[in-house]
């Protein structure tokens, strides 16, 4: 199995597989699920294997590398990003287990596919070597086609949840594999309709105990994770779902420059690209989106560099990646909202992609980890206050 690929390489399989990924969309957000040949193509491209380590015969590219990736696809189809993202995700956190664990995970599948919910609430009681999972989780992305999801329960201690020594419920990372969930139709929504972000539910489910980890800051990463990669623990994949949104923003400016050229606008002479304020509009749109993506790029390169160093990463650099991810969405949904505005008509009528790109980039926008509230956190500790994001801690 490769273990070493260039991004132009795995630009050019994006390339290769864009007519499946195109070809595909309209029957994922039919059927609000990912079709089959769009995971197999992926699949036989190696992108599920982005962030998977070495040793376990990943590729473990970059952050830089994989958000090239990652943009790509999405410009493709907001759905085949969306789930590739998230799964692109899960290795991350297998860094937390115990090494036995993580292997087991790992060589159950030549390239593994990842899914879950970090949605807080359902719990888990402690039993021998393990413990039973019970509960359901919502926006399960991609569940039809995982190989093992991630969830995040309460420990329970009888029918109290267990506390630590701050007095705050003690959670845990467990992964189960995706067969053993049941998969709800609960996937209803505005927008990114084809990530088949169902509820799945799981009843009285034994967990092995490697399967497992306490949610706490990564002190020492599993053997096969120690590679810079990994030092930015979950940083990565909390960025990565922008660069969704961003490849919607990138596809809508796209559609708009081609619509531009062919529209003339009722009860006008000029075309749509001949008016002044559909010039501006674009060339707001490109600004917005550029500074967002430079943004997002130009700190991850900085994180990234010092994580090669061997450097821990620090608070700064967590704010700073909270910021450019939270930043970029927003600049990605004002970029589309721009189009939406210029495009006329024509970004409502169904025979177009403008109404998709607008429904599926606010649909991310209501995302926790990437949403503008994110701000406010960010705000908070910069003015020396206590953030309401725990996860700064990580």
């Amino acid at each position: 199995m490769e273990t070493t690929v260039t991004v132009d390489a795995l630009l050019n399989r994006v390339k290769d597989i864009a007519p499946i990924i195109r070809a595909y969309a309209p029957e994922a957000e039919e059927k609000r699920r990912l079709a089959r040949p769009v995971v197999d193509a992926m699949l036989q491209a190696g992108l599920y294997s982005m962030s998977r380590p070495k040793a376990f015969g990943g590729l473990e590219v970059d952050p830089i590398t994989m958000f090239q990736v990652l943009e790509a696809v999405a410009c493709q189809d907001s759905a085949a990003g969306w789930n590739l993202c998230l799964s692109s995700g899960g290795p991350y956190f297998l860094a937390w287990l115990p090494d036995d664990g993580a292997a087991e995970i790992m060589s159950s599948q030549p390239h593994t596919i990842t899914g879950g919910s970090f949605t807080p609430g359902p719990r888990a009681i402690p039993v021998d070597g393990g413990y039973r999972l019970s509960g359901q989780w919502p926006f399960a992305s991609g569940s039809h086609d995982c190989h093992w999801l991630l969830f995040l329960p309460q420990i329970m201690d009888g029918d109290q949840p267990r506390l630590d020594h701050q007095g705050r419920p003690v959670q845990r990372f467990m992964f189960l594999p995706a067969h053993k969930a049941t998969i709800l139709d609960t996937w209803h929504t505005l927008g990114m309709r084809g990530t088949g972000s169902h509820d799945v539910v799981v009843s009285d489910l034994f967990i092995p105990e490697r399967h497992t980890a306490p949610l706490v800051p990564l002190e020492q990463p599993g053997t096969a994770f120690q590679g810079p990669l990994y030092r930015l623990t979950l940083w990565v994949p909390v960025a990565i779902m922008a660069l969704v949104a961003l490849g919607i923003a990138r596809s809508a400016i796209d559609g708009l420059i081609a619509l531009a050229r062919t529209k003339t606008p009722s009860y006008t002479g000029a075309s749509l690209g001949q008016r002044q304020v559909v010039q501006r509009q674009v060339a707001e749109a490109e600004a917005t989106l550029g500074a967002g993506r430079a943004y997002l790029y130009a700190t991850f390169q900085e994180s990234w560099a010092a994580a090669v160093q061997g450097a821990e990463i620090t608070l700064a650099q967590k704010l700073t990646m909270q910021l450019a991810a939270s930043h970029l969405v927003v600049c990605a949904a004002k970029a589309v909202e721009l189009v939406h505005a210029a495009a006329g008509t024509s970004a409502i009528r169904n025979e177009y992609q403008f109404q998709r790109y607008f429904r599926d980039v606010h649909t991310i926008t209501q995302h926790a980890f990437v949403s503008a509230s994110r701000y406010e956190s960010v705000g908070a500790l910069m003015l020396g206050m206590e953030s309401d994001w725990g996860f700064f801690a990580f």
